[in-house]
């Protein structure tokens, strides 16, 4: 199969154009399935909940407490606000084909 796929970035067009060839769906319903998926997502990491994808990762929220940084110029101390991040953890099965690859 020709590598449809952009060069060095997989986008959402590329996971519908994926959908599309190997399900059979049309290239609107391909595209309006990744878009609920990346919704459904996104809606569950806005109410604060991980996301586990088996064989591939778990997307993790982390709640970071205030801390004091340094502004490596001038030296001088500034307070970092507390706010939440986003990880990607990989799992296991993802890790070993990167680097089988």
């Amino acid at each position: 199969m020709v590598n449809m796929r952009s060069v060095g970035t997989l986008t959402r067009a590329d996971l519908a154009e994926t959908i599309n060839h190997k399900m059979g769906f049309s290239r609107a319903e391909s595209l309006a399935l990744v878009e609920e998926i990346l919704t459904k997502m996104c809606d569950a990491m806005a109410d604060g909940e991980n996301v586990k994808i088996s064989g591939f990762g778990s997307f993790v929220l982390r709640d970071k407490k205030e801390r004091i940084g340094r502004n490596p110029k001038t030296g001088v101390e500034v307070p970092i606000t507390p706010r939440r991040v986003l990880t990607f953890r990989a799992s296991q099965k993802l890790k070993d084909r990167i680097a089988s690859s």
